[in-house]
């Protein structure tokens, strides 16, 4: 019997840069109340959002990941060229096939990079990450470029008083590749299926096109118990990554969850009994909830402010429809 001769990669994998992009329309409240009974108190108190922003007809899945890419590959470094593979995060690109990070490969370009799409939902940031590690290690990529990219206005009914408030949209980048020290740490993931109606699409697609319903299909959820899972169950999963990595929360410096409510945000941190001095990422206040980008957003600009450092510990953890999780401890670019 033959052997395969085995795989070699990089000793561990780390983050080499990260990148960003928002469209340029930002969306008030106000303008979210044309249709909803609220109030701005309420949306505010509700979920910390005061504004978010709104892809234009230009502003693709495709446009927005490519610029967002294009800075992360330039803050880490290195050239389109040398990326091995293309790993997109996203519930919002409408054709089916092909998948559009061949797309992103193909203009951004790679030397004809492995390219695939994710449907992972808030938690597919954290999923690309564990898959682009692998590759590095493994060895069959040596930089993996993973996005997290979502336009949820085109999937937000905007008469729902429970979601309308809650979407943006954007694009975030990181570039993994090769470290000398562990700087992804082990990944805490799962998925918990039986609560699949929690988070949703109204109905499927099949149901539109054969005119059984005449509204698009639309994220809804059910508000209450996705609070409780999150704040309860979502704070264990964080627990549990920061033993898997062997640190404690007094070896923080930075906590980036996924940027789903604030409130969520800051009940999470009360569970934890994060110390002060840990830097807790809220870009949902001037971003919304973009899903799948909303984490690598989050910490572009954490770096961005000075707020976070290079170097410095992060805790990142997603969370959303599936019900489906991943939560890490890295070390920022």
């Amino acid at each position: 019997m033959a052997k395969i001769k085995p795989s070699k990669g990089a000793p561990y994998a780390r983050i080499l840069g990260v990148g960003g992009y928002r469209p340029t329309r930002v969306v008030p409240n106000e303008v979210i109340l044309e249709r909803i009974d609220s109030s701005d108190e309420w949306i505010r108190s509700r979920s910390g959002i005061e504004t978010r922003h709104w892809a234009s007809a230009d502003e693709t899945v495709a446009a927005m990941s490519i610029e967002a890419a294009g800075k992360a590959i330039a803050d880490a470094g290195i050239s389109a060229e040398q990326i091995g593979a293309v790993i997109v995060s996203t519930v919002s690109h409408f054709k089916q096939t092909p998948a559009v990070a061949t797309e992103i490969a193909d203009k951004l370009g790679t030397a004809r990079a492995a390219a695939f799409d994710i449907s992972a939902g808030c938690a597919g940031f954290g999923y690309g990450l564990t898959l682009a590690k692998g590759m590095v290690v493994e060895g069959s990529a040596e930089y993996v470029l993973v996005i997290g990219v979502e336009r949820l206005s085109d999937l937000t009914d905007l008469e729902d008083r429970a979601t309308a408030f809650l979407f943006g949209d954007g694009a975030g980048a990181v570039v993994v590749g090769p470290s000398e020290e562990p700087a992804i740490g082990p990944t805490v993931w799962g998925s918990e299926g039986d609560k699949s109606e929690t988070i949703t699409q109204t109905v499927p697609w099949t149901d539109y096109r054969d005119g059984t319903v005449a509204k698009f299909p639309a994220i809804t959820q059910e508000g209450q118990a996705v609070f409780r899972w999150a704040v309860f169950e979502m704070a264990k999963v964080a627990q549990q990554a920061l033993d898997a990595a062997g640190i404690s929360s007094d070896d923080l410096d930075v906590f980036i969850p996924h940027q789903a409510n604030v409130r969520i945000i800051d009940s999470m941190v009360k569970t934890l009994k994060l110390p002060e001095h840990v830097t807790v990422a809220r870009d949902i206040r001037t971003t919304g909830n973009t899903s799948a980008a909303s984490i690598p957003l989050a910490m572009e600009r954490l770096l961005a402010t000075g707020e976070a450092k290079s170097g410095d510990t992060a805790l990142v953890i997603g969370f959303g429809a599936g019900l489906v999780y991943a939560a890490t401890v890295v070390t920022l670019p």
